[in-house]
């Protein structure tokens, strides 16, 4: 499960991708709009931009846009940034990992070989995810929620 950041995090850029293209957005809006308390999203903000993801302005006409298209933006990349190390088990965190306290033999260890195979292929989804998919999922449950009709009586 990821935290509360990177939930924040994955709604301020779907919020940028879907308002602020040429402009830049204030926090303020951002926060407003997407329910996310402004001090907490300023850290996410800023920790987006040190990313590479996000460009600032301050000043006059001030706020974030996004630095690269939506389509060059990917899940991997956000929750990297935002999470670190994308693993379920701490033992699978990176290629660094050591054996950890509730298993006897690391090497032989099952659920650091399930858990191991499992993240690998949710980073290989999220490295084929991108904002711009993000987006259109939006916009289909949108039109989905569009043609739903109210029957009631």
């Amino acid at each position: 499960m990821f935290s509360m950041k990177t939930v924040y995090g994955l709604k301020a850029l779907q919020y940028l991708a879907m308002h602020g293209a040429g402009r830049h957005v204030l926090i303020s809006e951002i926060a407003e709009k997407e329910g996310i308390p402004k001090k907490f999203l300023e850290t996410i903000l800023l920790t987006l931009k040190n990313d590479g993801l996000l460009i600032s302005k301050i000043g006059k006409g001030g706020g974030y846009q996004l630095a690269v298209a939506p389509s060059e933006v990917t899940m991997e990349h956000i929750i990297r940034a935002l999470e670190g190390p994308v693993a379920l088990v701490p033992c699978v965190a990176d290629e660094n990992s050591s054996k950890c306290d509730y298993c006897d033999d690391f090497a032989t260890c099952g659920v650091r070989l399930s858990m191991t195979r499992i993240t690998e292929k949710l980073i290989d989804v999220m490295s084929q995810t991108t904002l711009a998919d993000m987006l259109e999922d939006v916009d289909r449950a949108v039109q989905n929620k569009r043609n739903i009709h109210n029957y009631v009586i």
